[in-house]
């Protein structure tokens, strides 16, 4: 099975744990200790950290790959997101990379979730169909097809609108606690191209229910210049159409304009914001985290847009960025 390439993600250039571990085994001899004892050692550090333990030794090996150690790496609930193949499965390690290499359908088909690899955070994308949407109960507007390249039975395609208005959002008890996320939209446009995507900056809020959004930003569904046109239809006034000037705009008064970028999945993800869910958890009340993509003020015809969902994931190596604090 391939192993994980490791580096600590939260080191930020200093000397990661699985460095640690590799210099304990040069000095104090790691494998003169009982297997079981290397194992607890090597189940509080990470998944990438215990790949990397394991090109200590043969002994270290064995044990940085016992069930011990990865059945820690496993979220609590990971049975009930195993398939009925899990039978063919021979250990917690392989259970494990099952989840981290394929994303496993939940809520009736409108959720996804999978762990990202190196740490064992929790990934998900929230399917067009698990979240609110204006106006997708107006065929006029809005409707469902299917699609070859989602995970989900369903995508939503945007026929056209003049008030573009996407909600969704998720408890944080579902999240991995003392984690950065991230959150995306995944789309594509239409074989038969879009209108008002590339020219128009949507704002974008992510935030915790019942307090003021902290991440705001605005973003486009469609690189900048993608479509050049002499004109563009309208629902209000012509005062209120959009050009390219006025994204350059928006960019020179809010600092940046996030664009779409290809994923190499079919699919292309725009950044929405980003949060922290503290180590604490949820409280009693059971907070949940809450996102949107709104235009509602320029009036400009939207069209050509396909949305797959929102994908929330933890912050990786290499992503610095400013989260939300809670």
């Amino acid at each position: 099975m391939k192993q994980i390439q490791v580096s600590d993600s939260n080191s930020g250039g200093r000397s990661s744990r699985n460095d640690e571990i590799v210099s304990i085994g040069a000095s104090a001899r790691l494998d003169t200790l009982p297997e079981d004892c290397i194992s607890m050692v090597v189940s509080h550090t990470s998944p990438r950290d215990a790949c990397v333990a394991a090109s200590v030794s043969k002994t270290v090996k064995s044990a940085a790959e016992s069930d011990l150690v990865w059945e820690k790496f496993l979220p609590q609930d990971y049975s009930s997101l195993v398939p009925p193949r899990s039978v063919d499965f021979s250990s917690k390690k392989e259970i494990y990379m099952s989840l981290a290499d394929d994303s496993v359908l939940i809520d009736d088909g409108k959720k996804s979730i999978w762990l990202e690899k190196g740490s064992g955070k929790k990934c998900y994308m929230l399917s067009a169909m698990d979240l609110k949407i204006a106006w997708i109960d107006a065929p006029e507007y809005w409707k469902w097809k299917k699609d070859p390249e989602s995970k989900f039975e369903k995508v939503a395609k945007l026929r056209h609108v003049c008030w573009f208005e996407i909600r969704g959002k998720i408890s944080c008890g579902m999240l991995s606690k003392g984690t950065h996320y991230f959150v995306y939209a995944v789309l594509k446009i239409g074989g038969s191209g879009s209108r008002g995507l590339d020219d128009t900056p949507m704002e974008a809020q992510v935030g915790f229910v019942g307090e003021e959004a902290a991440s705001k930003t605005f973003v486009l569904l469609e690189p900048k210049g993608t479509y050049l046109r002499g004109g563009y239809g309208c629902c209000y006034s012509s005062s209120s159409l959009t050009t390219v000037e006025e994204v350059e705009d928006e960019r020179e008064a809010d600092g940046s304009v996030e664009e779409p970028k290809e994923r190499g999945d079919g699919w292309s993800e725009v950044k929405l914001g980003n949060f922290y869910n503290g180590d604490g958890g949820c409280d009693d009340d059971g907070d949940e985290i809450e996102f949107s993509i709104m235009e509602i003020q320029k009036g400009n015809l939207k069209s050509g847009l396909i949305l797959q969902g929102i994908e929330i994931r933890p912050m990786i190596e290499g992503e610095e960025e400013m989260v939300i604090a809670k």
